[in-house]
């Protein structure tokens, strides 16, 4: 496990924890690990952890199956929307 950013992360080998260390920033999920369709809607929600797409060499969570579905083929649009929500969602957390 590492911390990043108050997570605990789990690798499948050393040679990822090394490409992780080298580059968090590069690794993380996107939004905090909250669900990338939840905050393209302006909220956040949790996620399953097998629910997730990696697009333009960026990791995405989403909520369930379900969503994961319903996200992926409109993701850019719903990508752009969770960009700019995501700041002022990040900033409402911290209150």
């Amino acid at each position: 496990m590492n911390p990043f950013n108050n997570a605990n992360w789990r690798f499948s080998s050393e040679q990822n924890l090394e490409a992780f260390k080298a580059d968090p920033q590069r690794y993380a999920p996107q939004y905090g690990g909250y669900c990338a369709y939840a905050v393209s809607q302006n909220y956040t929600a949790s996620i399953e952890p097998d629910q997730f797409a990696v697009f333009n060499h960026k990791l995405y969570l989403n909520y369930d199956q379900k969503t994961r579905e319903k996200w992926l083929p409109n993701r850019e649009a719903y990508i752009n929307d969770a960009d700019r929500n995501w700041p002022e969602i990040l900033k409402e957390s911290n209150h």
